[in-house]
């Protein structure tokens, strides 16, 4: 069996894939890759031979593959007073106006219809109530809130630190996937056609997760996140950047309380996943999901190419619930990222 130092040796074609996973998943990457770097002779976590990422993982990403050096990264974000990645809640939380207004004026058109339905005309004739509630239904927002600043962020942020606006003229490849809202095909973003698009906007279409985020329009068509990771990603690393070694960050895991743990919720320590409410429900049904789709889609790699080496890099189901506290909260950032740093490292040393 291939061990973690020698699939990374240098000379072999790394090609790393991170899927999303929010901004505690990045953080995890970053930590995780670090480490790898500290303790794997010849690895450089912004040289290899290409990078495909998803949603949050492609922030990591991108940074690497425009040439920054992820201690830095890893770095900056331990420290509270560091500006390198100034990162902040507002960047992320930004309700969707204009889905707003739509649905509050589609709202209070259907609510007058049916009430001037009630009281105005004959019973034998009336609207049915129920016709206004579906077409209420209809004008729904397209999601809560707007990555459009987050977009502007990251536009600030690569001007600011050097890395490109655009996939075509980054140092290393770059493949961002996302998928067309009104086909259901997926994008590639930094291959084809798609390879001069701007990086930020792409990525936001990456990591516009249905219910929260709006769609992203990018040359004509509605792009949006299918999932928080694409398994079929793997291939796309084997046959479009040529890997001969696929190194898989995966943050996606089920959360798992050990024995004694308390789940950080707002009312204080919780005994499980249904404490933290519906959200992280839903986030705890995506992580079971994606978290076996990866799996099969490994083994049928290994299958069909035993020659590609697979490694994948993850918490345990434990550790996971670090994830549940706030990215905001700096002394939970640096517990993800120091716990990453601290079991990878082991790991590349076994």
């Amino acid at each position: 069996m291939t061990t973690l130092a020698e699939a990374l040796a240098p000379g072999r074609r790394v090609v790393a894939y991170l899927p999303g996973g929010g901004i505690t998943g990045a953080l995890y990457q970053l930590g995780a890759l670090a480490a790898l770097e500290d303790e794997v002779p010849g690895f450089h976590a912004n040289q290899l031979s290409g990078y495909v990422a998803v949603g949050s993982g492609a922030v990591a990403a991108s940074a690497l593959a425009g040439g920054l050096e992820v201690q830095r990264l890893y770095r900056a974000l331990l420290d509270p007073a560091d500006n390198f990645f100034p990162l902040e809640r507002r960047h992320l939380i930004q309700i969707d106006l204009g889905e707003w207004r739509r649905t509050f004026g589609a709202a209070f058109g259907a609510i007058r219809r049916a009430l001037q339905s009630a009281t105005a005309r004959p019973m034998e004739t009336a609207v049915d109530p129920w016709q206004e509630i579906d077409r209420f239904q209809d004008v729904l927002p397209a999601g809560l809130f707007s990555l459009e600043q987050f977009e502007h962020f990251l536009e600030a942020f690569y001007e600011r630190r050097g890395v490109p606006l655009s996939f075509s003229k980054l140092e290393r490849p770059l493949v961002v996937p996302a998928h067309d809202l009104d086909t259901g095909e997926t994008a590639l973003f930094g291959l084809g056609a798609l390879k001069h698009e701007r990086i930020a906007r792409a990525i936001c279409a990456s990591a516009s997760l249905p219910l929260f985020f709006a769609p992203v329009r990018i040359g004509g068509r509605l792009y949006f996140a299918g999932s928080t990771g694409n398994a079929a990603m793997l291939d796309v690393a084997e046959k479009s950047l040529g890997a001969e070694t696929i190194l898989v960050v995966n943050p996606l895991v089920p959360v798992a309380p050990g024995w004694g743990a308390k789940v950080p919720t707002g009312h204080g320590g919780g005994e499980g996943v249904r404490d933290k409410g519906l959200l992280w429900i839903y986030n705890q049904a995506l992580r079971i999901s994606e978290h076996a789709h990866l799996r099969a889609e490994v083994a049928l790699m290994k299958a069909r190419r035993p020659d590609i080496s697979v490694q994948i890099i993850e918490p345990s189901r434990s550790d996971a619930v670090l994830f549940m506290f706030s990215p905001m909260n700096y002394s939970a950032r640096r517990a993800i990222l120091e716990d990453a740093y601290k079991t990878v490292r082991t790991q590349a040393v076994g």
